[in-house]
């Protein structure tokens, strides 16, 4: 499972490749809870659809907003070692694939990360 943290301070989103030993380093670190379920899961939860070797993340059963105030800030995928990810701009479509092998494709995770409502998990 991959982490996020987010700099309090400046807005910025970093995926964490390498876990370090306990809590992150600085007050203005927070880690990103991951979210799965809840009354807001129909717009936000990646669906992830795996055809040979691409898999494509959707967000949501039912299309997010796109909105200048409420839109997905970027989807990424997990899958052993590796992170892709797709970062979006209110107006795009919240979608992409990635390219990673049919082999690795039943242990991939998918994530997406609203402005307003945090980051949702596929798991």
């Amino acid at each position: 499972m991959a982490n996020f943290i987010k700099c309090e301070k400046c807005g910025s989103i970093l995926g964490m490749f390498v876990k370090g030993e306990g809590e992150v380093c600085s007050p203005d670190l927070t880690k990103i809870p991951v979210i799965t379920e809840g009354e807001k899961a129909p717009k936000h939860k990646p669906v992830v659809e795996i055809d040979g070797d691409n898999i494509t993340v959707k967000v949501g059963e039912a299309a997010h907003p796109m909105d200048d105030d409420h839109y997905i800030q970027f989807v990424a995928v997990s899958v052993d070692n590796e992170l892709y990810a797709k970062c979006f701009e209110p107006g795009d479509v919240a979608e992409a694939t990635f390219t990673i092998g049919a082999d690795k494709a039943d242990a991939a995770v998918a994530y997406a990360f609203c402005n307003l409502h945090g980051l949702w998990s596929s798991e």
